[in-house]
């Protein structure tokens, strides 16, 4: 197998190295009428050139008696007015075979009396030759790769969501409203000062004089005075 494929390759090889004349191709001038005056005129070489693609590589054949006709190549100057003077090549012997080997314009005429003005004359436009492109060789099969086959995927398990109920408990709020503060219990009612007991007036006779009472000035500023120092002292106790 290996061997053919290489045979292939080689032989493609060498068909893209051939030049374009491999596809050259032979035009029979006038068809079965052949290279002779024709019946319609002048226009007759002319109507036959139209549809036509002429190449380098492709050859024009003159299908004519020998020594009732010729074919003599010119130039333009003397296809127009038909002179046989000193013509580019003249072939006399029939048919007559030539190849294209440029490109351009290329006249042809027949030299015998009037036979190119009764119209037995040939222009044609030589284009550049055409090659054919090789047509690729097949390149082996390939066998198509295994389409993966997809894994199931697992929904995920869904996690339960914690009621405002579960989650744990935050501390309570304090009756002041401030985050952290211990609350401040309300003072204990201070100790109760006892009323002085106003001894008995003492006679004339004993010989004493009574003290004077404390006075209500004194007793309001101690009791004021330990209202305030009491809760600072609770705090510090605290």
């Amino acid at each position: 197998m290996v061997t053919k494929m290489n045979i292939a390759l080689v032989l493609m090889t060498i068909l893209a190295a051939l030049p374009g004349n491999i596809v050259a191709v032979d035009h029979i001038v006038g068809d079965t009428m052949g290279w002779t005056i024709p019946s319609g005129g002048p226009i007759t070489y002319a109507n036959w050139t139209s549809g036509r693609t002429f190449r380098v590589g492709d050859t024009l054949v003159f299908n004519f008696a020998s020594g009732a006709h010729d074919v003599a190549k010119v130039t333009k100057s003397a296809y127009d007015s038909c002179s046989s003077t000193n013509p580019i090549s003249l072939i006399t012997v029939g048919p007559a075979n030539i190849t294209l080997n440029s490109t351009g314009s290329e006249y042809f005429i027949c030299t015998f009396g009037q036979h190119c003005n009764a119209g037995q004359k040939l222009a044609i436009n030589v284009a550049t030759s055409s090659t054919t492109s090789p047509t690729p060789a097949p390149s082996p099969a390939t066998s198509p790769a295994p389409t993966p086959v997809p894994n199931p995927t697992r929904a995920p398990t869904p996690t339960p969501s914690l009621s405002p109920s579960d989650g744990p408990s935050g501390p309570s709020p304090s009756p002041s409203g401030g985050a952290g503060d211990s609350p401040v219990s309300a003072p204990p009612p201070g100790p109760v000062t006892p009323e002085p007991t106003t001894p008995p007036p003492a006679s004339p006779g004993d010989g004493l004089v009574p003290p004077p009472a404390p006075s209500s000035a004194s007793r309001s500023v101690f009791v004021h005075a330990l209202i305030m120092f009491m809760p600072i002292a609770i705090s510090i106790m605290c």
